[in-house]
């Protein structure tokens, strides 16, 4: 099946070493993805077992393992993580969100926990770190 796959993308003209393709290749890709993840979390939205994050990371693995087949195991660039990207661009709308959605009296009610958990994370995060 891999094999097969393999040879449609590369008659198609997706695996290819030119940047600009890669990157448009690239975009799409996770556009694609995108709208995918959002249009299944909503068809979801009522189902008890299996909620938005659960399909995104089901359509997710199936992606990255139809690529890994279509490469015969190669490292593909569509599949390279760009910290910076993910720590300019899409962490910080994860985080407002987080804090946005937070209901204040639970918050609070357990501030004393989230305290001791952040300080000792970042005290075994430190220790590890550093040794």
């Amino acid at each position: 099946m891999g094999g097969s796959v393999g040879r449609v993308l590369m008659m198609l003209g997706v695996f290819t070493s030119d940047p600009d393709k890669v990157s448009v290749d690239s975009i799409t890709l996770f556009v694609t993805l995108l709208c995918a993840c959002i249009v299944i979390g909503h068809l979801l939205e009522e189902n008890r077992w299996m909620n938005e994050s659960i399909s995104a990371l089901f359509i997710g693995l199936g992606t990255g393992i139809v690529i890994l087949l279509a490469t015969k195991g190669a490292s593909s660039r569509i599949l390279e993580f760009d910290e910076e990207l993910f720590f300019i661009y899409l962490l910080p709308p994860i985080i407002f969100n987080a804090g946005f959605q937070v209901k204040k009296k639970q918050f609070f009610r357990n501030f004393m926990t989230i305290m001791l958990f952040g300080a000792f994370g970042t005290g075994i995060s430190f220790f590890i770190i550093s040794f």
